[in-house]
């Protein structure tokens, strides 16, 4: 990649349509269009494109203000992945894979998508700090509205049989790829909520929003083996109330509260 680009900039007063015809007709570099600007950047210098251009104006008796810049040709993935940090919560190291593993932590592998869950937010944080505390080796746990399964991995990376879904069939999908990027495996995995399976788990973990977690809060309970543990978050402080409750027949037995988000561990002692 070249140090610098070189940057020509048109407004046409009138005829743009024209003036964009011209730049198709007379170069092969990508041309940007912006309220009625046309942009061409290139590695090379634009001399030869100016004066068709100044041709061109005077052809057609018309103006148009033109601006030409060189510019420095900054590497967009590197600051990209510079501006991308790990993050270390309880005995778990989360990175994208272009940082270096932590020696002595559990390691989670987590690359930027679209879909939510990178460590840092915290919802997300306070869920793995649940799954520190609460989640053992060989429990069978079912990660709702799994996004890009980070939580489920991180039960798996546990040693526990991980089921995932999620009602956005993207984040499966990712989740799936997630899976493989860390050398771990899920048990199973559909599109839907918790009413699409009859299973019951030791760990059910629900990050999602308050709303949602009111509307399905049983159908994540009847999930729930007896002394099961069950794991929300996602929940504003001001809806905490609300959330609480809907889940009032189980024993909370933490409450995390980071800025203005919420995520409660429950146990499960009865039968649903």
């Amino acid at each position: 990649m070249s140090k610098y680009y070189f940057e020509l900039t048109l407004k046409p007063d009138n005829n743009y349509e024209l003036f964009l015809d011209l730049l198709n007709a007379i170069t092969t570099d990508a041309i940007e269009e912006l309220d009625g600007t046309l942009i061409v950047r290139s590695e090379d210098e634009l001399d030869d494109l100016i004066f068709g251009v100044q041709e061109f104006m005077t052809a057609l008796d018309t103006k148009c203000e033109m601006t030409y810049e060189k510019k420095e040709n900054i590497d967009w993935i590197k600051q990209y992945q510079e501006s991308v940090k790990a993050v270390e919560v309880g005995s778990f190291y989360i990175r994208p894979e272009w940082e270096e593993k932590k020696d002595g932590k559990i390691d989670i592998i987590i690359n930027p998508a679209l879909s939510f869950g990178s460590g840092h937010h915290e919802t997300t944080s306070s869920c793995i700090e649940a799954i520190d505390e609460f989640v053992n080796e060989k429990q069978t746990v079912l990660d709702v509205g799994t996004g890009s399964g980070i939580l489920a991995i991180a039960a798996a990376k546990k040693g526990c049989v991980v089921d995932i879904c999620d009602t956005d069939e993207v984040c499966v999908v990712d989740t799936k790829s997630n899976f493989e990027l860390n050398g771990v495996t899920f048990n199973d995995s559909w599109v839907g909520s918790t009413n699409k399976t009859t299973k019951k788990y030791d760990v059910v973990i629900a990050n999602i929003v308050a709303d949602v977690l009111v509307m399905i809060a049983s159908d994540l309970k009847k999930c729930l083996n007896e002394n099961g543990i069950l794991i929300i978050s996602g929940i504003l402080d001001k809806h905490i109330n609300r959330v609480l409750s809907k889940f009032s027949d189980l024993e909370q037995i933490k409450l995390i509260h980071k800025n203005e988000w919420m995520s409660v561990v429950f146990k499960n002692n009865k039968e649903f």
